[in-house]
């Protein structure tokens, strides 16, 4: 019993080792060298959408006042973020506030998003199942022309089993997160598209790359179609440029808002 326990000691001893080996380099906050002026003593951070040597991909927008809002007359999300205690101003540390629609950049739905009933009977972002929003995933492009209707759906051949598809459509191409003003010509699901996908495959997790999954002039009528069963999740405005098409591994996670109808979602994609 001693060799034993002495030779499984001695193994995550040398796993801990290489650990330490492989990781002493990697920086939690890496920096541009030689990018600091000699007045500024801390170096600039690195925003990065890669990680992990090309293997990590971050599919969520980055939050910023310019981004497009679907609830806004401006159309852009506005002043989102403010600094009521700082350090500048005499407080001991630096605190942020934060005021934002639930359903601004990248997000996910909940069922009583459109159902009355839903919301009453407790369904929000709290109650989604995580293994839904975390697995195998396939990344699809659609054809550019149109929306994603009944038959688009079925010209995209997803295999029976797949349960989550990300669809990057004319939203990626048109950079349309990436503009101030809210666009009503975005592509989405219409009715029929929504109502083919709930009726004929097994997917549980609709990803698109535009404020909403629905096409505007489907807007309430494609969510219906996809939230009544609650048998699927929706995660929209995902950040698809410069990710290969293919299979990943998903990995979606929303704030606990309890009694919210969405939330703000960190989503990446992993080979």
């Amino acid at each position: 019993m001693a060799k034993t326990t002495g030779g499984v000691l001695f193994f995550f001893a040398l796993l801990s080792l290489s650990f330490n080996l492989t990781f002493a380099t990697d920086d939690a906050y890496p920096t541009v060298s030689g990018c600091s002026s000699p007045s500024d003593q801390v170096p600039k951070p690195i925003r990065r959408e890669v990680y992990g040597g090309g293997r990590i991909f971050d599919i969520s927008h980055r939050y910023s006042s310019d981004m497009p809002s679907y609830d806004t007359k401006e159309g852009k999300l506005g002043q989102f973020l403010s600094l009521p205690q700082n350090m500048k101003n005499g407080s001991i540390v630096n605190i942020s506030e934060l005021k934002i629609i639930a359903h601004s950049g990248t997000h996910v739905d909940a069922p009583g998003h459109v159902f009355d009933h839903y919301f009453d009977a407790g369904y929000d972002v709290d109650t989604l199942d995580l293994e839904v929003l975390n697995g195998p995933a396939l990344l699809v492009d659609v054809p550019r022309d149109k929306n994603i209707t009944a038959e688009v759906m079925e010209s995209l051949h997803i295999p029976k089993g797949v349960k989550r598809v990300i669809f990057r459509t004319l939203n990626t191409d048109r950079q349309l997160m990436f503009n101030k003003a809210f666009d009503t010509s975005y592509v989405g699901f219409t009715k029929e598209g929504a109502r083919w996908l709930a009726k004929n495959t097994d997917i549980k997790l609709v990803g698109i790359d535009y404020l909403s999954v629905a096409a505007f002039d489907y807007l309430l009528t494609a969510h219906y179609e996809f939230l009544e069963s609650r048998d699927i999740i929706l995660v929209e405005a995902l950040k698809l440029d410069d990710v290969p098409a293919g299979l990943y591994s998903v990995h979606c996670l929303p704030l606990r808002l309890f009694g919210s109808d969405g939330s703000p979602i960190r989503c990446i994609l992993i080979k």
